[in-house]
């Protein structure tokens, strides 16, 4: 079978490349649907894109690389190819779009738009070897219980990270590189829970509280929530793209700065109270009796003087913890690292060593921040590729 333009993955970035590349594409996918991602994500409504994306909110070794596609297809583009579609869709907190009914309205949208331009759809293919004769690939897909060989002039990876294995993520697009010659920048589980050995927060487990969570010199005001496992929660997950292992977290539980100022004030009509009970008024009880004994939290409020009170919130503003890992690419919404792009062109997101060859979405060294943003990275990545592959012709 001989096709203009292969895409290895269905999701996301598959979908969307295949809606711009022109004629004669076909997309292969191990899974039963298309986009099982999309219809997981935003519990069911797909956040699909954040009103605040730009190229400062992604993490690469090269920062640089992803400001040409996100330039070039922006979130205010899908937003319009939403609105074309009318997929209801609202705002939640920071920017965060979600769809109003349900996430299968996005793969729908995606599907349509593929259909319109002609792209064939494999579900339940398997992709075996892949070669290159110097103009085109030859890769063997395993469709409908039989073995095809399928030529293509352009080979289009988006095949995902390695995180949610469940739903069957796989390493395939590192190792297509890696077959090629193009480095990979290890990757790691992304946007995910942080665990500690000795089950010190199993006790707080479902607890809550705003925190600015600190990890490699990058903070993020979010909630943390308690596991019994350690820390998860919008801020945390956050951190945790920029966290090491090994390193330290710093949580600041005064965010806003003003504990030490209401406490001051509280001296005057409550000096008589127990300082964790005052301090109970601001924070969870649970996370003040387990924070009681290690920050001193102890005698009435009135014994506390300015001084002493400034260093509570010290401790409270600078609570330093070693997490001991984290609950790895079962749980993590996104994989960090990828494919290397300094063998990728930022316009075309093609392979600079073997022409035809294109990387596109999360099996690149371009990871976003939770709410939307890795989303537009699909878009504007699989955009991006499928305009250069239409360029071509």
């Amino acid at each position: 079978m001989n096709v203009e333009t292969l895409i290895i993955g269905a999701g996301a970035a598959g979908m969307m490349a295949a809606a711009h590349a022109g004629p004669g594409v076909l997309v292969v996918d191990h899974a039963k649907a298309p986009g099982e991602k999309i219809r997981i994500s935003g519990g069911g409504r797909c956040n699909f894109t954040n009103l605040h994306a730009s190229p400062a909110n992604f993490i690469s070794q090269n920062k640089h690389f992803c400001k040409s596609a996100l330039g070039r297809y922006t979130q205010w583009d899908f937003i319009s190819l939403v609105d074309r579609h009318r997929i209801a869709w609202h705002e939640k907190t920071l920017g965060q779009l979600f769809c109003d009914t349900s996430a299968r309205d996005v793969t729908a949208m995606l599907r349509g738009e593929m259909d319109r331009a002609g792209a064939a759809l494999w579900l339940q293919a398997e992709v075996g070897d892949i070669n290159h004769d110097g103009r085109n690939f030859h890769v063997s897909i395993t469709h409908d219980g039989a073995r095809k060989s399928v030529q293509a002039s352009n080979l289009v990876v988006a095949s995902g990270g390695k995180s949610i294995p469940k739903m069957g993520a796989t390493g395939l697009g590192y190792r297509i590189a890696e077959q090629f010659g193009i480095p990979v920048i290890a990757p790691r589980p992304g946007l995910v829970p942080l665990t500690f050995s000795d089950d010190r927060f199993k006790p707080l487990a479902g607890v809550a509280a705003p925190a600015h969570v600190t990890a490699g010199g990058t903070g993020f005001d979010e909630a943390i929530l308690f596991t019994h496992r350690g820390l998860s929660g919008p801020a945390v997950l956050q951190a945790s793209s920029y966290w090491q292992d090994g390193a330290t977290i710093t949580i600041n539980l005064n965010p806003n700065g003003t504990l030490y100022t209401v406490l001051r004030d509280q001296r005057q009509t409550a000096g008589r109270k127990a300082l964790t009970t005052v301090l109970s008024q601001h924070l969870p009880t649970r996370l003040v009796d387990h924070l009681a004994a290690q920050f001193h939290l102890t005698s009435n409020l009135a014994d506390h003087g300015d001084a002493a009170l400034q260093d509570v919130c010290g401790k409270l503003q600078a609570w330093t913890l070693t997490p001991t890992g984290s609950e790895g690419y079962r749980t993590a919404e996104v994989t960090l690292g990828g494919v290397d792009t300094n063998a990728l062109s930022s316009k075309t997101m093609g392979a600079k060593s073997v022409p035809g060859l294109y990387f596109i979405g999360e099996c690149v060294d371009v990871t976003g921040w939770l709410g939307g943003y890795n989303f537009q990275w699909a878009w504007s990545s699989g955009w991006a590729a499928g305009q250069a592959i239409q360029q071509k012709r």
